[in-house]
C-alpha cells in the first residue's frame, strides 16, 4: 500500500504492509527517516527553508518550511517509538529547476536549511541526493527500511 506525500506535507508509518512516497522534489526537498529497530519510517516534502517567511501559513501547515517540518517529522516518529540515535535519514532534492539562473536559489537554500537544523541537533546524514536541475522521486518500503530515489524518468536505485 503506497502512502503519499505531497507538497509540504508529511506522513509516518509503522505498518510493515506501507512505502511511502514522495513525487517531482525539484526545488523542495524530502527528507526520510526510519528507526530499524522499531520499523518505524517518517517522509517530508518540504517548500521553504524558513517559516519567518510567513508565520500564518507556518501555523497552517507547518510541514510547508524546513525548521518546522523538520522537528515536526522526527516528533511524529518519537510517538511510534522511533529514537533519534538509531535513525537512518535520507535527504533528496534541492535541484535548480524552476529558477534557471538561479536569482532565488531556493533549492540551494533549503538544502543549507536542512543541514544547519541537522548540525544544530547533532543528526547525521546517511544519504543525499541534492542539487542539479532534475526532479526526484523517494519512496521507503517500512517492512525493512529501503529507500528507492528515482532522478528524472530513469529506473529507482536503492540508496
Amino acid at each position: 500500500m503506497n502512502i503519499i506525500i505531497g507538497v509540504s506535507d508529511m506522513k509516518v508509518s509503522n505498518d510493515v504492509q506501507a512505502s511511502l512516497i514522495t513525487y517531482s522534489l525539484g526545488s523542495c526537498i524530502g527528507v526520510a527517516i526510519y528507526d530499524p529497530v522499531v520499523r518505524v519510517g517518517g517522509l517530508l516534502h518540504f517548500m521553504l527553508p524558513d517559516s519567518t517567511l510567513d508565520k500564518a501559513k507556518a501555523e497552517k501547515n507547518p510541514f510547508m518550511f524546513a525548521d518546522t517540518g523538520i522537528p515536526a517529522l522526527f516528533k511524529a516518529t518519537y510517538k511510534l517509538g522511533a529514537e533519534k540515535k538509531r535513525m537512518r535519514v535520507v535527504v533528496v532534492g534541492g535541484a535548480q529547476v524552476l529558477d534557471q539562473k538561479g536569482f532565488f536559489n531556493i533549492g540551494k537554500r533549503n538544502y543549507m536549511a536542512v543541514r544547519k537544523i541537522f548540525w544544530k541537533n547533532k543528526v547525521m546524514i546517511d544519504y543525499e541526493d541534492v542539487g542539479g536541475n532534475l526532479n526526484r522521486t523517494v519512496r521507503m518500503d517500512i517492512h525493512n527500511g529501503d529507500i528507492w530515489v528515482k532522478v528524472s524518468g530513469q529506473e529507482y536505485k536503492k540508496v
